[in-house]
């Protein structure tokens, strides 16, 4: 069984919400994940859902990627991903919430700012149960795509690697922060065995 994974493909990281964390090109994915998704047997997907009172959030893009000595909120960040705000949103020509297999919320907690979709907390102990459903519908595939790739997008393929299951990356379904951070991410993440495609197009040739 194959499972698609839209890793927080949301406004917020598009220049949709210039004032949140808009992530060049964001927007412009849905059409690559539509497509990885009709490779799969199941969609599934995650959503930033932040707290506006957040322990991490600082006033202005200056002050952010600043460490923190909090347990499971290590940079400063500005606010983004409000549930009711339109940061929240998934990205236009996305399917509704509702029409996906699984969905994840993470980051609802105020001193909590975990990347990976896997994990409520950075040290990967609190499940958010979307490998333990991976498992009980028997995939041992996931295709992943979403924003930003050098964050949420790396952490939750990492995880997922961990996890034990085959995972493929499709390039053209995801944007970065940095080409720097892309670059490193797609380092470590083929380093823990992630195989890294251009599209959907090469993924089905590949997937037979």
């Amino acid at each position: 069984m194959i499972a698609s994974f839209d890793v927080d493909a949301q406004r917020t990281f598009t220049p949709l919400c210039p004032n949140e964390l808009p992530v060049s090109g964001g927007d412009e994915i849905a059409a690559e994940l539509n497509a990885q998704a009709a490779l799969a047997d199941f969609r599934i997907a995650s959503k930033d859902a932040h707290s506006a009172t957040a322990k991490w959030v600082v006033d202005a893009p200056e002050k952010m990627l600043q460490p923190l000595d909090y347990a499971d909120a290590d940079l400063t960040w500005v606010r983004h991903a409000e549930p009711g705000t339109e940061g929240f949103e998934l990205i236009p020509g996305l399917p509704a919430p509702a029409e996906y297999d699984f969905l994840v919320y993470k980051g609802v907690e105020a001193a909590m700012h975990p990347y990976g979709a896997c994990y409520h907390d950075l040290a990967n102990r609190i499940s958010t149960g979307v490998i333990e459903w991976l498992q009980q519908k028997e995939v041992n595939t996931v295709i992943v795509g979403g924003l930003a790739l050098d964050f949420c997008v790396k952490t939750t393929a990492l995880q997922l690697a961990e996890a034990g299951f085959r995972v493929y990356l499709n390039l053209a379904a995801c944007r970065a922060i940095s080409e720097e951070g892309a670059q490193q991410a797609c380092n470590e993440m083929q380093a823990a065995g992630i195989i890294l495609t251009q599209d959907a197009a090469v993924l089905s040739a590949m997937l037979g």
